[in-house]
């Protein structure tokens, strides 16, 4: 193995840290998506930190001592575990979070500071944010060559958290990892999708089209079928076609949706919408927004005619779908779905 060593940083307060907070990578290709936590969250950890209580270490990649490839960003830091934390604590910093109104100073329970923000704090109760600025926490240093390396520190210490399959899957080092975070970059992900990409949810979706380009069909999505395509052996030649092919379609679909489209708020029907935006025409994309509106329009209807009359108003195809956008990982919903779109767009075109 190349040159790789874990130590503990030399001890810094919180308050050398935020001086040097654009000297650290907040968004490696590994890290998890930030802004997990909510702010009482962010503030629960503030009030831990005031009030003397462990802190789970960090980790920081450590480019300080000569260049390396694996600093993308040409900052003397990277994050490896502990992104919430650092920002949680720089929020703190910024004035853009305040202490929780439960919040109790153990050194003097008399002091009401629920509420307040650090620059209150400064003004009212210096040895207060004093506390809190000249804290320190422990961060280990990591110095690795191979970018393996890094992924599997991150891995290892995120296997006790409820890491989603596609943050797992985008600390995998490999062809397949890199090609998604690229499909995600693109004008659709970026500015089409209505759903929240807080735990990566932009990534999984990406992973699903590539893994139906390159079997170039639709095929099962769960995530074990998700965590073998981005593992396997790959054929890169094969990988790269099928990366150009999910490029075009996602342009195709960027020309359909409006930004932040109603119509793209769930992940779950996005490989749907794709696989069936693929096999229409250019002179057709015009279209298929009205239709898609008019679809789900009938669906909707179909739903509330089950409440009122029963089984026997339903339109059994759109029912079906229904059934079928139960099960979004399989391999038969995803064909179901998208020759029920299929036969509905034909007939749609007819009216």
């Amino acid at each position: 193995m190349k040159n790789f060593k874990i130590s503990p940083h030399s001890p810094k307060t919180l308050i050398w840290w935020y001086g040097r907070k654009d000297e650290i990578d907040f968004d490696p290709p590994y890290q998890r998506r930030g802004r997990l936590w909510s702010d009482r969250d962010k503030a629960y950890l503030i009030d831990s930190i005031i009030n003397g209580f462990d802190v789970p270490k960090l980790y920081l990649a450590d480019f300080q001592y000569g260049q390396s490839e694996l600093n993308k960003a040409k900052l003397p830091y990277a994050i490896i575990d502990g992104k919430q934390r650092l920002e949680a604590v720089f929020d703190f910093f910024e004035n853009n979070l305040v202490l929780n109104e439960d919040f109790k100073f153990r050194k003097d329970l008399t002091l009401k500071l629920g509420g307040l923000s650090l620059k209150d704090l400064r003004r009212s109760h210096p040895r207060v944010a004093s506390e809190f600025e000249n804290e320190s926490l422990d961060i280990m240093s990591v110095v690795a060559e191979e970018e393996a390396v890094i992924n599997d520190i991150f891995v290892r210490l995120n296997k006790s958290k409820p890491l989603t399959g596609a943050e797992v899957r985008n600390a995998v080092d490999g062809p397949v990892a890199d090609l998604i975070r690229v499909l995600t970059s693109h004008e659709f992900f970026v500015e089409n999708i209505r759903f929240s990409v807080k735990r990566a949810a932009d990534l999984n979706a990406a992973a699903k089209l590539l893994l139906f380009e390159y079997q170039q069909m639709p095929t099962a999505t769960k995530k074990s079928d998700l965590d073998a395509f981005a593992k396997q052996d790959i054929d890169r030649e094969k990988l790269e076609l099928a990366g150009r092919r999910a490029l075009d379609t996602l342009s195709s679909m960027s020309q359909v949706f409006i930004p932040h489209d109603p119509l793209l708020s769930s992940a779950g029907i996005i490989p749907v919408f794709y696989w069936f935006i693929r096999n229409i025409g250019m002179n057709e994309l015009a279209s298929i927004r009205p239709f898609l509106i008019y679809f789900e329009e009938e669906r909707k209807k179909n739903r509330d005619n089950q409440k009122v009359a029963g089984a026997e108003a339903l339109q059994r195809n759109l029912a079906r779908f229904d059934t079928l956008n139960r099960s979004t990982n399989d391999l038969q919903s995803h064909i179901g779905r998208v020759q029920i779109m299929e036969d509905s767009y034909k007939d749609w075109l007819k009216i």
